[in-house]
């Protein structure tokens, strides 16, 4: 569909970051002009007066600089095909780089003064946003190198941080995707947006067709894409090295603050059950009385009939309805998302797939959506929106130098919504096939979100330590270990189609690396989370206390503080114990 043809109430409005481009192009100048200032505290970091100075000199710049760049990132988010956004997104990149670059003397010196200089500089009042950040200075310094290497490192970052665009190229605007059969015979369009859509079709020659459509597509470019991926795994590797961390994975769990515990129990969880998944396919094959269960009938609903189509706006009144246990303020500003222009929701030609929340400190979030009347994508509302809140109570609630949270929490907040959605909708159905498609549906969100998520996560670490081993990354070794891991997860009674080794060749994610284990502690904390509030009123002040939090501390002391402590077997055990429940239900009914 063409973006002109969408009404207006159903597209963001960019200009509550931006007024306009001519906006854009003086703040653009202005960074441009400015961000030179920073060195005049060069070597005058030990003084409390000089150093705080720098730093909200250093906050009000980047507030600037993220503007910039969000801005001209969305706009080539709507079209990727309008020459004048990928370029103004390529100098709003190179903009971040020269900040970075004038800005790289700060962590390195002051990484150089005595703990109890920085530990003194954070018990000053005036140094109450900054008090975190020292700590962390403080545990992180063997890995912050001299002002020279930092400032080459942060130069070197606009030449190795663009894999992730060039798969996004590749994958959202040059993969020519096969016209594919529907439901009707008929030969349509396949795109990412209607891809899940076909797979969740009674007629599994659709399924087969989509699934054959995608995957033969990526085969066909297998090569280049695994030449990328190489690429952005060398360069994880690279600053892993330099910044004298064992390993890719130790700086992702470092870097968050993240025991190696909790990625530890994640996998021994979901490694030692295993069989309930496995007995799960089982009874997906069962229940769709299919002689063989192919990959592609893994998302097609087990009850027929049930899945919930609705219009957008009334997907989206659902989703409030749903979230009342909130609270009225949360409902209100959910209102305030929908009619304020903060969302996107329809798939356009050139638009960017999928779903996402993200925006700036100093505007509303945003979210991204591309819209079908399918459950799954009634529930991407309720997850974009948990994100969307959690950054807009952490914005609202904590300075610019807080505000951020780690990725290590960032789906915790979504999923939550999710939890919460679905047992809504259990609560309040009467239908008993609409309660078992939900039951299915829960289960899904389990194997999708904490078994797939881990399964990727057992993928890249693979992937990163080749790389560590110096061994080679080839289209085949990947794909090999690929559909090993499929087998394993699945297990015996699932046709193991052979086109399924190249899923992992269309998963944006790795881009991000070690990000995806996330998704899987994140529903763990979030089941826990979301039982919490429905069975204890007394308990939502502490959520809200997760949501304002921010980066204003550990993220895993954040949810500890939510009596969430993930390096312990009890969420683990909960969340486990909540899928096998879910699956002896179904089966029950």
């Amino acid at each position: 569909m063409n973006r002109k043809k969408i009404q207006a109430k159903y597209k963001w409005n960019l200009s509550h970051i931006i007024e306009s481009d001519g906006e854009w192009e003086r703040l653009f100048k202005y960074v441009s002009d400015n961000a030179d200032l920073l060195a005049q505290y060069d070597g005058k970091l030990d003084n409390a007066d000089s150093l705080l100075e720098c730093l909200q000199l250093s906050d009000k710049i980047s507030d600037i600089v993220e503007r910039v760049y969000v801005y001209a990132h969305m706009k080539k988010d709507e079209d990727a095909s309008n020459d004048k956004y990928v370029a103004m997104s390529d100098r709003s990149s190179g903009l971040a780089v020269k900040l970075s670059s004038s800005a790289s003397f700060i962590m390195p010196q002051l990484s150089r003064l005595s703990n109890e200089v920085l530990s003194n500089f954070a018990k000053l009042l005036q140094f109450v946003d900054y008090d975190y950040m020292l700590a962390e200075i403080i545990r992180e310094k063997a890995h912050i190198l001299s002002d020279a290497e930092e400032k080459l490192l942060s130069l070197s970052s606009r030449a190795t941080g663009n894999y992730r665009d060039i798969f996004g190229m590749l994958d959202n605007l040059e993969l020519p995707f096969p016209k594919v059969l529907d439901e009707r015979g008929k030969k349509v369009q396949l795109t990412h947006g209607t891809y899940s859509k076909h797979l969740q079709s009674r007629d599994v020659a659709v399924r087969k067709s989509a699934f054959d459509g995608m995957y033969k597509t990526f085969k066909s470019y297998i090569n280049t894409i695994s030449a990328v991926y190489d690429g952005s795994v060398k360069k994880d590797v690279f600053y892993s090295t330099v910044r004298k961390y064992h390993n890719c994975l130790t700086r992702a769990l470092k870097g968050d603050d993240i025991p190696s515990a909790v990625y530890d129990k994640l996998i021994d969880a979901v490694s030692s059950r295993l069989s309930v998944l496995h007995r799960y396919v089982g009874y997906r094959k069962q229940a769709l009385g299919l002689g063989e269960l192919h990959m592609y009938d893994m998302h097609t609903p087990i009850v027929d009939g049930a899945d919930i189509k609705m219009e957008y706006d009334d997907a989206y009144d659902l989703v409030v309805e749903s979230l009342a246990p909130m609270g009225t303020e949360y409902a209100k500003l959910l209102k305030e998302a929908k009619d304020g222009g903060w969302i996107d929701v329809y798939e356009t030609k050139g638009k960017r797939s999928g779903a996402y929340s993200w925006g700036t400190y100093s505007a509303h979030p945003y979210v991204l959506l591309n819209y079908q009347q399918t459950t799954h994508d009634i529930f991407t509302i309720a997850h974009e929106m948990g994100h969307a809140l959690h950054s807009y109570y952490s914005n609202k609630f904590q300075p610019y130098s807080k505000a951020g949270y780690k990725i290590f929490v960032a789906e915790v907040a979504s999923t939550v919504n999710e939890v919460l959605l679905l047992k809504y909708l259990m609560r309040t159905t009467t239908d008993k096939a609409v309660k078992k498609y939900l039951l299915s549906y829960y289960l899904d969100m389990f194997r999708t979100t904490l078994f797939r998520q881990t399964m990727f996560s057992e993928f890249e670490k693979f992937s990163h330590e080749l790389i560590e081993r110096d061994e080679a990354i080839s289209q085949k070794v990947l794909s090999d270990y690929y559909y090993d891991l499929n087998k394993k997860y699945y297990g015996k009674d699932v046709i193991h189609d052979d086109l399924i080794r190249y899923e992992w060749a269309r998963i944006p994610h790795f881009y991000n690396s070690f990000y995806v284990y996330k998704y899987a502690t994140g529903l763990t904390a979030a089941v826990s989370i979301a039982s919490r509030i429905l069975s204890d009123s007394s308990y939502l002040p502490k959520y809200f206390g997760f949501l304002k939090a921010g980066g204003s501390k550990s993220p895993y002391q954040i949810l500890k503080d939510a009596d969430i402590d993930l390096a312990t077997a009890k969420p683990y055990d909960d969340a486990m114990g909540e899928f096998e429940s879910t699956l002896a239900e179904l089966e029950r009914l």
